[in-house]
């Protein structure tokens, strides 16, 4: 698979909706991982991504305009011990339950499937990262529907035991724009990690379609000691 830039595969998606990028800064020091949700509704473009002990939020930014919390009000982002999860959904809490009582990330995930949002069936896209005793790897998880037919739930989980430097996996629920949305194809796409904290960030904001992005975490947990530095964006001020 091609490594693309990064920066020119979100600018040339108006809408990718929700998406996960993990991966290794290009000094190999740092795990990095960034999640952004974007909306077309007011509904899904009234939040803000708050933080909460070692992990995020998401909290209407006016609570007046707040129609339905089921799908848009949900912990992206916790930590268990080593773990670092992220995904688009209540299911971060599914996963961080279940390990907490010995399953795996992807024995967790069984528990769930895509969000019944018909006709788009949003995929549910989730992260697991793990930092210990200098070591790094991460799984990703996609939960779809069968192209579009709910009767079935398609489950695929990705492992990278050995990330390189200057690379990382990018999954976003869509393929682009559309009515219904086109859920997301394929394997984790391959692309570039570039800069600091503070320059990936600003990479990736000033990269996403500037009326649909609502909000961006990022994280550099450094490898060797499992410290970290947190970076959050939200357009809603």
């Amino acid at each position: 698979m091609k490594k693309e830039n990064l920066s020119e595969t979100l600018k040339r998606n108006p809408y990718p909706g929700r998406g996960i990028v993990i991966g290794e800064s290009g000094d190999g020091k740092y795990a990095v991982c960034g999640y952004f949700i974007m909306g077309r509704s007011v509904n899904s473009r009234n939040r803000v991504f708050i933080e909460e002990g070692e992990g995020i939020r998401t909290q209407a930014f006016d609570e007046s305009l707040l129609s339905d919390p089921s799908l848009i009000i949900y912990a992206p982002v916790r930590v268990l011990e080593d773990y670092t999860i992220v995904t688009n959904g209540d299911q971060t809490d599914t996963v961080y339950e279940n390990m907490k009582k010995g399953m795996s990330f992807e024995e967790s995930l069984r528990e769930r499937e895509f969000e019944p949002d018909a006709p788009n069936y949003t995929p549910r896209i989730s992260g697991l990262i793990k930092v210990k005793d200098g070591k790094y790897d991460f799984s990703m998880s996609i939960l779809k529907s069968d192209n579009g037919d709910p009767a079935q739930c398609l489950r695929n989980t990705f492992t990278y035991d050995n990330p390189k430097a200057g690379e990382g996996r990018f999954i976003h629920t869509y393929m682009e724009d559309g009515d219904p949305l086109p859920s997301f194809e394929g394997e984790p796409e391959r692309v570039d990690i570039s800069g600091n904290i503070d320059e990936f960030t600003d990479t990736v904001w000033n990269s996403l379609n500037e009326d649909n992005k609502v909000s961006l975490f990022v994280r550099f947990i450094d490898i060797k000691t499992g410290k970290y530095e947190t970076r959050i964006i939200n357009k809603n001020k």
